[in-house]
């Protein structure tokens, strides 16, 4: 189907502030150049108000006002750029993917077989050249290697040269336009050469410079696909369906948009559970990997949480649908993959711009080049064989992949420790922190609290407390209900508004709820509490007998202390800042060693903080997870909330971690540290590189064979040094980098 049969409108999707929204697969990215031309073409139309274009995915996603231009408008501007869009499908994506790398092997294969045979061809003459050779038999030496490089060019140069052709069709310039230019004039000159049976030809010079750019080519598309099926694997875990359990129960198989909260779904054994929701009836086995990090099976019961995508392993199990598709934890996370994807650090920013005018730099330097060597009295092949160097070894594709390669990477490897990038320059400004400031409550701590010192309650005491505490909404009454293990509530329950609920049972009144509920006395609930400062108080009441008070607390993350201890070692500043009583928060800080704590802050009082914090030079990391931590979030240089948290805390933080432990945000700041280093590493190589070779080829130094190894070598160059963080992933689970030394 083509541009103009397609029904746009019909993929145009209305944001909540009455925007259009529009998500298009573009083909013939190639660089980042190729980023910044389509960002800055859309940009410049009137009405566009966002155009961001994942060079990962080849994924454009534009915001626009539907009163001032059309979907139609926005594709014909692609067009005129020299692009063709299509609506975003993953799976014709992957598609298109699959055949571009197999072309590119293929392209590959053939220019390195080249290669081979023309340098063989090449060093006969070479040495003949010394020893004595005849002019026929080097003559068909030269004939010989331009019958085997120029077919080989042009099918192992088609990806550079469609690219290089589009963009010229659009009026611009990419990376691969200097790229083309340099390979037609070293093989246009190398025939002249052959003609004139001039004693050098460059065949093997432009060969070997499409072998080493279709080898970084090649790495950059693998280390891409490689990020894509990260996200792919997320998408693979969503079901399409659901079986709907009915009043009657009979089942019925409906689609995800159909199944509304509070509906029961019936999830048999070898499924994924297809919606967040609560257990109802049954006990079974959950992989729950996705959500907690852990790949053990974890045990669940009736009242237990589970979450889209997670496996159900062992017995079928009816839920409660507490969230409806779209809304789902793993919803939650695919849209901060495909976020981070979309997003743009500040390096990459300063890339795109070099990139954008390199190119005509480029161009002008090779002219200037040829015009002052002709003018100093040379003819004009040598003249043109020396601006052909220039142009190739000052080809900007090492600057095109410094950053990128690194994000890349790193970006796999944070996903592997747990972590989702929400922000561009996140990578940036956590490898800048120096202060870690930590909420307590589902922060520090886990955001379910458990039951705490019940060893000395009767235990059907504790089991007709638990059935009570089924029927009310209460976190702490869902709390002694988990640990009572109770299934079924009381009959007649009823709820009195701030106090607890309470029911008829055998002729006796039982009630759950606050001391006062429960008539238990102030001296007997502060002896109650006397051994667990941040533990809240909830009373059951039997009756006339005496009243029996639970303690809930919420738990330690399991590595907290660990975590805590790796990055005071490490040199962060730590301090805990809670809206929290005092005593919790002071038995918290005391466990953890933390001296520097605050409680009972409001919002306002945390951002004064940040702010003080701040005036004092240090770059501050908010770690923080509640409505009330949103503001902190937003205003601290860099923020992490736990996936658990409120939507609104996930909003203003600039990445989420996965799991019930505190690790992923030491493997983060390590991570970034480690990957803030690489970057800075590849721009000034980068920039040295071009700083040291540009006036060795204007000089007449290198010929095109020197200046395509060279210009091959520094893309190889910075693209190992992104794969080399893989290398170092494994440390860093074990420790945090220094934030006053990061690793080279």
């Amino acid at each position: 189907m083509t541009a103009h049969e397609r029904d746009w409108d019909a993929f145009i999707t209305l944001t909540p502030e009455g925007r259009a929204h529009m998500d298009l697969a573009v083909e013939g990215v190639t660089c980042a150049a190729c980023m910044v031309e389509i960002e800055r073409g859309l940009g410049a139309q009137e009405g566009v108000e966002t155009a961001r274009l994942n060079l990962t995915s080849h994924r454009l996603a534009v915001d626009w006002a539907p009163e001032r231009t059309t979907a139609e408008r926005i594709v014909e501007t692609l067009s005129r750029l020299g692009y063709r869009a299509h609506p975003f499908d993953p799976a014709q994506v992957r598609e298109r993917a699959d055949a571009t790398g197999r072309e590119l092997l293929r392209a590959l294969a053939v220019s390195g077989f080249a290669m081979m045979n023309i340098m063989l061809l090449s060093v006969s003459v070479w040495s003949g050249n010394a020893t004595g050779i005849t002019p026929e038999t080097r003559d068909f030496f030269h004939w010989l290697s331009a019958l085997i490089a120029l077919p080989a060019a042009v099918y192992a140069g088609r990806p550079f040269l469609r690219s290089a052709f589009s963009a010229i069709a659009a009026r611009r310039l990419n990376m691969d336009v200097p790229i083309v230019i340099g390979v037609s004039l070293a093989l246009f000159l190398s025939v002249m050469q052959t003609v004139q049976s001039a004693h050098h030809a460059y065949f093997e010079s432009a060969v070997m410079l499409l072998f080493f750019l279709l080898i970084g080519r090649y790495l950059d598309h693998m280390m891409r696909r490689r990020t894509r099926a990260f996200a792919e694997n997320i998408a693979a875990l969503k079901a399409e369906t659901a079986v709907v359990q009915r009043a009657d129960g009979s089942l019925r198989e409906v689609p995800l948009s159909k199944v509304e909260p509070g509906q029961r779904i019936y999830v048999r054994a070898g499924e994924r559970v297809p919606l967040d929701g609560r257990i109802e009836t049954g006990t079974s086995e959950i992989d729950q990997s996705l959500v907690t990090g852990e790949t053990a099976l974890a045990r669940v019961e009736p009242g237990d949480a589970v979450y889209a995508g997670t496996l159900n392993a062992s017995a079928n199990l009816t839920v409660q649908v507490t969230t409806a598709s779209g809304a789902t934890l793993l919803d939650e996370v695919t849209r901060l993959l495909e976020a981070a994807g979309q997003a743009k650090s500040r390096h990459v920013r300063l890339a795109d711009r070099a990139a954008a005018y390199y190119s005509p730099l480029v161009h002008l330097a090779a002219l200037l080049t040829f015009l002052g060597w002709w003018a100093t009295g040379q003819g004009w092949q040598p003249a043109l064989v020396t601006a052909i160097s220039v142009l190739i070894i000052t080809c900007p594709c090492a600057l095109g992949l410094a950053i990128p390669a690194v994000q890349v990477v790193t970006s796999g490897l944070l996903f592997r420790a747990g972590v989702l990038l929400h922000a561009g320059d996140a990578v940036e400004r956590l490898a800048e922190a120096d202060t870690i400031v930590f909420d307590k409550t589902g922060t520090l701590t886990l955001a379910v609290p458990e039951l705490v010192a019940a060893d000395g309650v009767d235990p059907d005491v504790q089991a007709l407390a638990g059935r009570l505490a089924l029927s009310s909404r209460h976190p702490l009454s869902a709390a002694l209900a988990r640990a009572s293990d109770a299934r079924v509530p009381l009959d007649q329950v009823s709820e009195v508004p701030g106090e607890g609920v309470e029911a008829i049972c055998d002729g006796r009144r039982l009630r759950l709820g606050s001391a006062s509920f429960c008539e238990l006395s102030p001296a007997d609930a502060e002896r109650a509490a006397a051994g667990h400062p941040g533990a809240s108080l909830l009373v059951f009441r039997d009756g006339e007998a005496a009243p029996v008070p639970f303690l809930i607390a919420q738990r330690l993350r399991p590595d907290a202390a660990e975590a805590v201890e790796r990055l005071r070692q490490a040199g962060y500043r730590l301090a805990i800042l809670s809206g929290d009583r005092e005593a919790p928060v002071a038995n918290i800080a005391e466990t953890l060693g933390i001296a520097d704590w605050r409680a009972g802050l409001t919002p306002k009082d945390k951002i004064a903080r940040l702010e003080a914090l701040a005036a004092k030079g240090h770059k501050v990391l908010m770690v923080g997870d509640g409505l009330n931590d949103a503001p902190a979030l937003a205003a601290a240089h860099v923020s992490l909330s736990p996936v658990t948290a409120v939507h609104v805390a996930q909003a203003a933080a600039d990445a989420v971690f996965l799991g019930d432990r505190l690790s992923p945000v030491c493997d983060a700041l390590a991570l970034s540290r480690r990957a803030h280093a690489a970057m800075m590493q590849n721009l000034w190589f980068s920039t040295l590189y071009n700083f040291v070779a540009v006036p060795f080829a204007v000089a007449g130094f290198v010929t095109p064979l020197i200046a395509a190894l060279a210009m091959s070598l520094s893309s190889v160059v910075v693209t190992l040094n992104a794969l080399r963080l893989r290398l170092g992933a494994q440390s860093v689970g074990g420790a945090a980098v220094s934030p006053r030394q990061e690793e080279s």
